[in-house]
């Protein structure tokens, strides 16, 4: 398939440069080290499936908006409840869990490449003040990071994605939209970017009825094929 023409890269990164699962694990692990991997992973559904279910529900607009910093604090609430936990002390740190992400293996080095010859945007679900202190735990390169938080709902509302269209100051069809979700993916081609699906384990894989623009194995894959493009 070939490479669209584009002047710049938006990445998605909960998932995509990150590895959520993770840090929200070690997070779960600190909170009750006693805890055996069945335990934890019973509990990090437990926050995932909340997360999931407010961030819908205030795109359903059954709840009014709340940033991202203030539901994980309601998951890490829901979390050490089930664990048997109330210190608060221990909610508090549990809930900046999700600031301390690690970056997949080829996130840094492949950012780094495709700054090269392209800018990039950030465009996170995570609020602006998480987003911050995530970008600066895994080593994010950007030339811009984006927050939901500025259009006070969650991908995959089209407002979101239009914030990447107004600071970029190119049309959709210029921007290459990149995440490990194919729900994130379909959402951008609403608008009319540009779509890459790059694959993670903890991703959410296309469909047979998708078609997006670009499919890489990596952020490395990701950053030859842009390169051949650029020539």
């Amino acid at each position: 398939m070939p490479v669209p023409q584009i002047d710049a890269v938006v990445f998605d990164v909960l998932g995509t440069l990150v590895d959520e699962p993770a840090g929200l694990r070690a997070g779960i692990r600190a909170l009750d080290p006693s805890l055996d991997d069945t335990r934890v992973e019973k509990l990090l559904s437990l926050w995932q499936r909340h997360i999931e279910r407010e961030q819908q529900s205030i795109l359903d607009g059954d709840r009014p908006y709340l940033p991202s910093e203030a539901l994980d604090l309601e998951a890490a609430r829901l979390v050490a409840d089930a664990a048997g936990t109330s210190d608060p002390n221990a909610v508090a740190a549990l809930a900046l869990s999700g600031r301390r992400l690690p970056p997949w293996h080829d996130t840094v080095s492949g950012l780094a490449r495709i700054a090269a010859g392209l800018p990039l945007i950030g465009l996170s679900n995570a609020s602006r003040t998480a987003l911050l202190g995530l970008n600066a735990h895994a080593g994010l390169r950007w030339h811009q990071a984006l927050s939901a938080e500025d259009a006070r709902t969650y991908k995959p509302d089209p407002a979101v994605y239009r914030l990447a269209v107004t600071v970029s100051g190119r049309p959709p069809e210029r921007l290459l939209m990149v995440a490990a979700h194919a729900w994130d993916l379909r959402g951008a081609q609403s608008l009319g970017l540009r779509t890459a699906y790059v694959a993670r384990p903890v991703g959410d894989p296309p469909a047979s009825t998708d078609r997006f623009d670009l499919y890489a194995d990596d952020l490395t894959d990701l950053a030859d094929q842009l390169d051949r493009a650029q020539g």
